[in-house]
This record gives C-alpha cells, sequence and structure tokens, in this order.
C-alpha cells in the first residue's frame, strides 16, 4: 500500500506551498486559506470513496475512462479521460518551470540571458535548460520502467514529509499569534470561497492511484486502494492546512506577499538564519520531483490506457519490447512538457485555474458512472454527493460574477485544449472508419 499512497498523496502535494503561498493567502488571509482547504478537501472524502469503491471493482489503468465507458456513451468517456489528461499533464510543466525558480533563488546567476518576455514575466535559457533537463530524467525514468519509478516516488514523498516537519517544528517555535491578523483578505465567505477555488487542481492526484492499479502484485489485497486513497486525501489536508497556518504565525505575512519566495522568506525572518531555508528548499526540491513524476504516471499511462480503447491514435498504447512501459505515452507526455514549459512563471497561477475545473470535470463523471452503476443505496448517496461537490466546483469557476471566476485567458487555454482533443477524437473516427486520415493535419 506504501507505493500506492506515495504516488496519490505524491501526486498531489508539489510545490505550491513555496512558489505561490503569496496568491493563496492574497486569496483569503491565513484562517481563510486553511479553512478553504480543510472545506474543499473534505469535499473530496466522498469523492475518494467512490474512487477506492470502482477501482477495486475496476483495475484499470484506464481510470475514468473505463468507468465512464461502462455506463455512458463513448464521447462521455473520450471527453472524461481527455479532461483527466489535462488534470495531470498541466502540472508537469507547472513544475519543470518552478524547478528553475526555485534553482534561481539558490543561484540569483540563473536570472540571466533573458529570451524574452510573456505576460510580463521574463523567461530566461539557463532555467529552461534547467527545466528540460528535469523534464529528460523524468521522461527517462518512466522510459526505463515502473518499479524505478516507484522507487523514486517512495524516496521523494517520505523525505519531504521528514523535512516539512523539521522546517515547521523549528520556525513555530518562534512565531506568535500576534502575526495572524488579517485573517481573512475579503468578507469570510469571500476568502474562503476564493481557496476552495484552486483545492481541486492542488488537491489533484489521489485518484492517480487508479491509473497504476493493472501493476498491482498479485498478493496486493484490493481494499488497499480505497486505504491509499483516502490516506492521501487526510495527508493532503493536513500538510496544506499545517503549512499555511505556520507561514501566518512565523512572521507578518502581510508585509512579505512581495517576496519571491514567500514561505522561505517567513522561516528565515522568524529563525534569524539561513539554514532553515536550505532544509525548505531540499523538502520543496523533493516535493517538486515526487509531483512531477506522479503526475508523469498518472498522464501517460492515462493517454496510454485511452490509445488502448480506440479513442486515440493505437500507436500510444505500444509497449516496449524490453521495459515493458507505455514508451510512446512517456514520450509524448515528455516533449508536451518541453514545449509547454517555454511558457515561463507567467503559466503558474493560470494553470492552477484550468487544472481545478479539469479535475473537477473528472471527478464528478465517475461519480457519475459509479451512480449509474446501481450500488447499495448508502454508496449511491455517497455517489450523488461526489457528483453535487464535483458539479459546484465547476460551477464557481464558470459561473460569471462569482469572485474568482475564469479569465478570458482562462477560457483561451481550455478552449484549446478541447479543440485539441475533438481534433484528435475526429482523427481516430476517420481512420477507424478506414477514411482519407493522410489528408487530416492537427
Amino acid at each position: 500500500m506504501v507505493d500506492y499512497f506515495t504516488l496519490g498523496w505524491g501526486t498531489m502535494v508539489g510545490v505550491g506551498w513555496l512558489v505561490v503561498m503569496w496568491d493563496w493567502l492574497l486569496r483569503g488571509g491565513v484562517l481563510g486559506g486553511v479553512l478553504g482547504f480543510a472545506i474543499g478537501g473534505a469535499l473530496l472524502l466522498p469523492i475518494g470513496y467512490v474512487y477506492g469503491q470502482l477501482v477495486m471493482a475496476m483495475p484499470d489503468a484506464a481510470g475514468e475512462v473505463a468507468y465512464t465507458a461502462k455506463v455512458f456513451p463513448p464521447a462521455v468517456s473520450f471527453a472524461t479521460g481527455w479532461m483527466m489528461v489535462l488534470a495531470y499533464f498541466i502540472v508537469c510543466p507547472w513544475e519543470a518551470v518552478a524547478v528553475g525558480k526555485i534553482a534561481s533563488y539558490i543561484f540569483p546567476a540563473l536570472d540571466s540571458m533573458e529570451l524574452y518576455r510573456i505576460g510580463g514575466q521574463a523567461v530566461y535559457l539557463p532555467r529552461v535548460v534547467i527545466g528540460l533537463g528535469l523534464t529528460g530524467l523524468l521522461t527517462l525514468l518512466n522510459y526505463r520502467g515502473i518499479r524505478l519509478s516507484a522507487t523514486f516516488q517512495n524516496w521523494t514523498a517520505f523525505g519531504t514529509l521528514a523535512l516539512f516537519v523539521v522546517f515547521v517544528a523549528c520556525g513555530v517555535s518562534k512565531g506568535s499569534p500576534r502575526n495572524f491578523p488579517p485573517l481573512f483578505t475579503h468578507g469570510i465567505f469571500v476568502s474562503i470561497l476564493l481557496v476552495m477555488q484552486i483545492v481541486p487542481y492542488y488537491m489533484t492526484g489521489f485518484e492517480s492511484v487508479a491509473k497504476a492499479a493493472e501493476e498491482a502484485s498479485p498478493q496486493f489485497r484490493a481494499r488497499g486502494f480505497s486505504k491509499a486513497i483516502l490516506m492521501s486525501i487526510m495527508v493532503g489536508i493536513l500538510f496544506y492546512t499545517i503549512v499555511i497556518a505556520a507561514v501566518g504565525y512565523v512572521a507578518p505575512w502581510r508585509e512579505l506577499t512581495n517576496e519571491k519566495f514567500m514561505t522561505a522568506v517567513v522561516f528565515e525572518r522568524a529563525m534569524g538564519s539561513r539554514w532553515i531555508v536550505s532544509v525548505i528548499l531540499a523538502a520543496a526540491l523533493l516535493s517538486l520531483f515526487k509531483v512531477f513524476n506522479g503526475n508523469f504516471i498518472a498522464s501517460s499511462r492515462l493517454l496510454f490506457a485511452m490509445g488502448r480503447r480506440g479513442l486515440l491514435d493505437i500507436r500510444v498504447a505500444e509497449i516496449h519490447p524490453r521495459n515493458q512501459t507505455p514508451s510512446v505515452a512517456v514520450i509524448c507526455i515528455g516533449l508536451a512538457t518541453a514545449v509547454c514549459m517555454f511558457l515561463g512563471d507567467a503559466i503558474l497561477v493560470p494553470i492552477s485555474e484550468v487544472g481545478s475545473i479539469a479535475s473537477a470535470a473528472g471527478w464528478l463523471a465517475a461519480c457519475a458512472a459509479y451512480f449509474r452503476m446501481g450500488p447499495a443505496p448508502r454508496e449511491r448517496i455517497v455517489a450523488a454527493v461526489g457528483v453535487l461537490v464535483g458539479l459546484l466546483m465547476i460551477l464557481m469557476k464558470i459561473v460569471p460574477g462569482i469572485p474568482g471566476h475564469f479569465s478570458g485567458y482562462d477560457w483561451l487555454a481550455l478552449g484549446a485544449w478541447s479543440a485539441l482533443g475533438l481534433g484528435l477524437s475526429w482523427r481516430q473516427r476517420v481512420v477507424q472508419a478506414g477514411g482519407p486520415a493522410k489528408e487530416i493535419h492537427l
């Protein structure tokens, strides 16, 4: 079960707590941030329960694609899978960009050789090279085999937790409750809502357990899937709420929201020493590696599963004859990550917005599929709650007038992904029908 827990939790918790803590606190304040993640995370528990039941009944790498295909038309199955591919994949360029940002904090000379600017943010050549290097490493790791990737995931996950305990314990010993205000940056409801809107993105990952279910050993007990999923959610809630509360406790956070790495600066101010920054950055790098790797595993396995089911080009379902890995899908995710990371720091916050709605759409579809399968009455109620939660998470991002709703750029990104999916789906249908696929250019 350890491997599946580290995959679920490791895919969930990245470096948002270091890189964009300023955004979280400006959205809701300390208490608004804590309550936003606590409530948003708790709402995912019924969804996690549904996933646990589904993966026990259908241990299929296709995950949501397989669940929805059982009770819905193929179009629904494809749309669900395509949105979940986005939810996982979109984290990969986020982390590839973030590693360069963290490295430049350690070595300021990396912020040189500016290539161009996007959204007012400079893109530097040394950062791009570092991000491409990490992307290449993880692509190779996943190309070589799942066992090597799982071992890497375990070490980085538990290493992150250990370092987290160290820096939080040391920092809090120097803090004061006087640093908490303002508890909310807007009204209480709006503050919590603005934070809850990004929770789906930062807590996506627990359902990635399903994507590796086919690779479980014969001795693995099916109920372990459910335990790993629920444990991932609960540890994720604790991690996010504790780190937000700790940042608010150790120093007057409102004065530091313009700092490059607010979390590290806050703890450095509290301790009056640089060593704690080194611990935080080490934890962040381990966390970055594991979440990058976890989402790489999930997105490549889902892409492979969609190809295997004939929803995408059958070539993405190819298995490497020696490594027994979905080699083509792995290479596709690696190349796409490398291309997207050229957008630089400007993508960090918008990605969390688009990723949130993609995750919520997949969760809604999975819960709706379980509801349609006709489980026991109690489980149908849980599934209905999951559908409602997923629907509300989508509505609070797309309904105009709700604070924090989608911007024009968010709609553009989501529209582009949807158009790409429609194009690939249409092309595959033409190929399957024996039509002139060679005339189609995407």
